[in-house]
């Protein structure tokens, strides 16, 4: 600990980084790299597997049903009066007298390098394979026949033809850019922060795909093979969403398939105050598919204070399109979210550009692309409107119905006690007559997974409520006044929506507005982050590995694959989230 006093940080994280892998896993996204790295890679968490099925479906999740009904329209209009009462422009169905009115235009200067019409172009999907010609081993050659079958081409700048076949898989944002007409099938395991399962994407499917995403990226990004990740500790830092089942899922894909040497889980909004160097803050984390919110008091996170929404900046990106087809801006194109992944691509791309949280009537003059068939992307210039009311939403989520995709059929779900209830707090003495691997006091033929007992907690709890009331609500639950005004005034935005400019003053001035009139509270805070929200979470997950405080928390490769993790063991997966004080100190020296 002296040693830990006295280290230069960045010392630190040179000598123990090297080795430490942290991952963040998030329903649209994935955070992941190096302790010692300044940044993480991030990486939408979706693969795109080929596929011979005919029809075939382009892609694999829960639903593929955008239908608005006419309840939910009407809430929606009466959503975006209320927003435009406050911000200052014109109602739906208000028509400005003279069409010519010059409006006031969103200037955007010097925010993002030139790089505001990013055009993608379509991932290429194949793969060409030179030493696949006239020789052939007898057991490939039914392969190599069906890829020719495929697509086969002759390279007239090559001496001999090659055969080109399709890639089995592909990762990342290249996943998202495959034209609709090209035989893929895109997953995406998580979605609104649990694994994506339905009666289309069996429970096997998503730890497979995880498997594959993970293990490409630890391979093509990071450069660690298989065959060396015995000597390397991995930090799962994990959202609050997760279930038990799936955290356990997940530890024993990291252990026991990627072969990590060791592991331990952090929670996401703890990672996220080490990150900027707290000790206490209600964290904030926005991210693409569902915002959470929980408090931390000296580094302890308050399970009674967690929140969920289950919104965020994909639902923001839809109501920028959504707005644009009310107000008839938007080119006549067919713009599909759904059926082309590209377009949601360009969307959010669209929505960091030009979105903001402020008076007035905000317009840009924007080009929007359109991409069918395989095509080149067609470039449409246009004029965007109303782009402050998008970024309202969070505070009035009926703008940003209908949620495309339901929450996960919690019947998959038996064991679904959450990561911040305590249900393993009763100690069992270990009986010197029966081996460590098993759990005394149940069956004792069984090891500690077969036998662990179900308690009956609820599911998870959603709350169809803004994000200030959220915020005012989960720190008022504390029930202690100077913890109440400390937290009031250490607001913590993480998450890559925490970028959108004017939510910060927008935040103070809803959230004092939602604290009941009779609680002694009048003044909100939102700190300012000392890292990219985008990766506080990551890397408060790389700081809290580095420091190697909490020991007992480590989980090895060998005591989970032979034996679980016990009642008494002394090493839990999911009470990590405690912190030692000592830590706290090196944190705030």
């Amino acid at each position: 600990m002296e040693y830990l006093k006295s280290v230069v940080p960045s010392q630190l994280i040179s000598e123990r980084g090297s080795n430490l892998v942290v991952i963040n896993p998030g329903s649209a996204n994935i955070r992941i790299g190096l302790a010692s790295q300044d940044a993480p890679f991030n990486i939408p968490h979706c693969i795109a597997r080929y596929t011979n099925q005919v029809p075939k479906r382009s892609v694999q999740d829960q639903m593929l049903n955008s239908q608005v009904t006419t309840a939910q329209h009407m809430e929606r209009e009466r959503a975006y009066d209320v927003i435009a009462s406050l911000i200052k422009i014109p109602f739906l169905d208000e028509e400005v007298a003279n069409n010519s009115f010059p409006r006031k235009m969103g200037r955007i200067d010097g925010h993002h390098n030139g790089k505001r019409d990013t055009v993608f172009t379509w991932t290429d999907v194949h793969e060409r394979d030179p030493t696949s010609s006239v020789t052939v081993e007898s057991s490939s050659s039914k392969d190599v026949s069906q890829s020719l079958d495929q697509h086969v081409e002759t390279d007239s700048k090559e001496l001999s033809p090659s055969v080109i076949k399709y890639r089995q898989f592909i990762c990342g944002e290249d996943a998202l850019k495959i034209s609709p007409i090209e035989p893929y099938c895109l997953h995406r395991p998580i979605r609104r922060g649990h694994f994506n399962i339905s009666q289309h994407y069996s429970m096997q499917q998503v730890l497979e795909d995880l498997h594959a995403i993970w293990d490409w990226i630890l391979i093509e990004k990071l450069h660690i093979p298989l065959s060396e990740r015995n000597l390397y500790s991995a930090i799962l830092v994990v959202p609050e969403t997760f279930d038990n089942r799936e955290i356990k899922d997940m530890l024993t894909m990291v252990l026991q398939d990627l072969r990590f040497g060791s592991a331990v889980v952090h929670q996401e909004g703890l990672a996220a105050v080490f990150g900027n160097g707290l000790s206490s803050a209600c964290v904030v984390n926005m991210g693409a598919q569902v915002t959470t919110i929980i408090c931390v008091e000296d580094g302890v996170a308050l399970p009674a204070t967690a929140k969920t929404l289950p919104f965020g900046g994909e639902d923001v990106s839809r109501c920028l399109l959504w707005t644009q087809r009310h107000h008839q801006t938007w080119p006549p194109i067919r713009t599909d979210i759904l059926s082309k992944p590209v377009d949601l691509l360009m969307l959010n791309r669209l929505k960091e550009f030009y979105c903001e949280i402020k008076e007035g009537e905000v317009d840009a003059v924007a080009v929007v692309h359109s991409y069918e068939e395989g095509t080149p992307a067609g470039s449409h210039k246009t004029r965007l409107t109303a782009l402050n009311v998008p970024p309202m939403g969070l505070f009035f989520p009926m703008l940003l119905v209908p949620d495309v995709y339901p929450p996960p059929p919690r019947a998959w779900f038996h064991d679904h006690e959450d990561m911040l209830e305590e249900t393993w707090h009763t100690e069992y003495s270990r009986r010197p007559d029966l081996p460590d691997n098993v759990y005394p006091g149940v069956n004792v033929n069984f090891p500690m997974w077969d036998s662990y007992p179900v308690y009956a907690t609820k599911p998870k709890k959603e709350e169809n409520v803004g994000l200030a009331e959220a915020i005012t609500s989960s720190i008022l639950s504390t029930g202690r006044i100077d913890l109440q005004r400390k937290l009031f005034l250490s607001i913590q935005l993480v998450g890559g929506v925490a970028l959108t400019r004017g939510l910060v003053p927008a935040m103070e001035e809803r959230v004092l507005h939602a604290i009941p009139c009779n609680e002694a509270i009048d003044t909100v805070e939102v700190l300012q982050s000392r890292t990219n929200p985008s990766f506080a979470s990551w890397k408060g997950g790389a700081i809290i590995g580095v420091l190697d405080f909490g020991r007992d928390a480590w989980i090895h490769r060998e005591d989970w694959i032979n034996s679980g993790i016990f009642v008494a063991s002394g090493r839990k997966y999911k009470d990590s989230y405690y912190l030692q004080a000592q830590a706290m100190c090196y944190m705030n020296s």
